[in-house]
């Protein structure tokens, strides 16, 4: 047998490495109607440390925290400040953690 080495899922591994995409991100959260945040991390494969929290600026809510890398975290923060997403907040701590998110516009199909 012969085997292609250029032909290894090592590419594919790196991609995966530097995370998803902010289109990425906002395509599957407008496929569902809510998304908690532990299925985000686990469908992107975002394995970070356990207590991992990131601080976003959120324009009419102020600062909140969500439970992902800083770079995955600043996608969210995005769509949210662009209205694409709505995040459902978690007031438990006395400071707002976001434990879900949702669409805010329907996606049109073709």
């Amino acid at each position: 047998m012969n085997f292609d080495q250029s032909a290894t899922p090592t590419d594919q591994n790196s991609e995966s490495l530097q995370g998803p995409t902010a289109a990425q991100l906002r395509r599957f959260i407008k496929s569902r109607a809510y998304v908690p945040l532990h299925e985000l991390r686990r469908r992107f494969e975002l394995n970070g440390e356990l207590d991992e929290v990131s601080l976003i600026q959120i324009s009419d809510r102020g600062h909140v925290y969500v439970g992902l890398p800083d770079r995955e975290a600043e996608f969210v923060a995005t769509l949210a400040r662009d209205g694409d997403i709505g995040l459902e907040l978690c007031y438990d701590p006395l400071v707002p953690i976001v434990v879900g998110v949702y669409p805010m516009r329907p996606v049109t199909r073709n």
